[in-house]
């Protein structure tokens, strides 16, 4: 492995040669705790799938190959932006902009949008944040009796370029497009000390603490119960072998492929203060995904206690199966859509989540009441929370247990890119 001399030696992006074949993401720089996860956490950001992926390590120096695809219904994949965004996670050697600005956490912004009311619309609010890599942390979204709303965004941008006026003005002029008749007005300003006040959710009933179970039931009662459509994901293979490397555990998992999976394994390994040597992944036409991986514990040995290969293999086992966690429950006399996925010890959540479910909702033709994003610490682990109150107004009774199990199931699948 060679030491890169610029940022067009540190990411490179390939495209296809012919359509329909994946493009080639190549990153080579120096090694760091949890890198794989902060890259494959971006590709997914960005709508792409890993179809296949090769990695490898001295533990000072890594080289990262990722062939990607954009995922069905993903938005125009923007890989300048890509490109720099997976620049900006690779540790700091260069004297370019990207590695020399020191880490600091990204000022937060108020963003107002009031409007009249209409299906997909919070879905289409969120589709051009998202394009404009402004990235949603908090979120409150209220319905007048007029059938007038109130959609509070807490935001930052990837850019840090949000206090100026052209960005604003092209955030306004991107919302204006999208929301058309429906537009009022929008506002940006910096956060103040009403932050603080936002930051504060509200409580969770007792049924949504099956969310955070850490024993997932298949039981037909539980609303975690994989659906005949999902109980595939059972068929997951996980194991630990110690006879092919002196010095690491082969990690080899079989199971069908999903989106973010590799981010989900890696994101696992690096909680779990695993490191890897050298892997490999692939996915074929069929839906189903083959990783190894060689690995080492902290101190630089193998997995060979079977208590810790038992619980690494559990703990994968449950984040590959259920990396989030979809529910109904019942709020006063309306019904509350909950979804929660795990929050890494880093402090960073998932992307994706709030446009995939508002995707669905507006897909089934379900209007959103309110909504709002908040954080939930239950046991040893910290969780990101969706909770979207559901309009009984659409046309579907969400008192009906078979209409909301197929919402559930809905939001799920697109959730896990199916």
């Amino acid at each position: 492995m060679g030491v890169a001399n610029g940022d067009d030696d540190v990411v490179k992006i390939e495209d296809g040669r012919t359509e329909g074949e994946a493009s080639m993401i190549s990153v080579n720089c120096p090694d760091k705790t949890g890198l794989g996860c902060d890259l494959c956490r971006i590709i997914l950001d960005f709508g792409l799938s890993i179809t296949r992926g090769d990695v490898s390590t001295d533990g000072k120096w890594c080289f990262v190959v990722f062939w990607v695809i954009p995922r069905f219904g993903s938005r125009t994949v923007r890989w300048a932006s890509l490109k720099n965004r997976l620049l900006s996670v690779c540790p700091s050697f260069s004297v370019s902009f990207y590695y020399q600005r020191k880490p600091s956490p990204s000022r937060v912004y108020f963003l107002k949008v009031f409007c009249v009311d209409r299906k997909g619309l919070l879905h289409g609010i969120t589709q051009v944040l998202s394009e404009l890599e402004l990235t949603i942390h908090r979120v409150k979204v209220s319905t007048t009796p007029d059938s007038r709303v109130m959609d509070l965004f807490f935001i930052t941008d990837v850019m840090e370029l949000l206090h100026t006026k052209k960005r604003q003005e092209e955030a306004f002029e991107r919302l204006n497009a999208v929301l058309g008749e429906s537009y009022i007005s929008c506002e940006i300003q910096p956060v103040g000390p009403e932050y603080e006040i936002f930051q504060q959710v509200s409580p969770l009933p007792p049924s949504a603490e099956e969310l955070f179970s850490s024993e997932q039931s298949d039981n037909q009662n539980n609303a975690q119960a994989l659906t005949p459509d999902l109980s595939r994901l059972k068929r997951t293979n996980i194991n630990l072998d110690n006879s092919l490397s002196p010095g690491h555990s082969l990690l080899q998992i079989q199971c069908v492929d999903q989106k973010g999976l590799l981010y989900d394994i890696m994101r696992t390994l690096k909680d779990c203060s695993i490191q890897i040597a050298y892997g490999r992944f692939s996915s074929n036409t069929k839906g189903s995904c083959e990783v190894d991986l060689f690995i080492q514990q902290m101190d630089g040995k193998k997995i060979v206690d079977p208590a810790k290969q038992s619980a690494l293999s559990s703990r994968l086992r449950m984040e590959m199966i259920h990396p989030l966690r979809v529910i109904i429950v019942n709020r006063g006399p309306d019904a509350e859509l909950l979804v929660a996925n795990p929050v890494e010890l880093s402090g960073k959540g998932r992307p994706r989540v709030f446009y995939d479910v508002t995707l669905a909702l507006k897909l089934l033709g379900i209007c959103i009441f309110s909504a709002e994003i908040g954080r939930h610490s239950s046991a040893d682990r910290q969780w990101e929370v969706y909770r979207f109150l559901l309009d009984e107004t659409s046309g579907v009774s969400l008192a009906n247990n078979r209409a909301r199990a197929q919402i559930v199931d809905r939001v799920r699948k697109t959730l896990m890119g199916w």
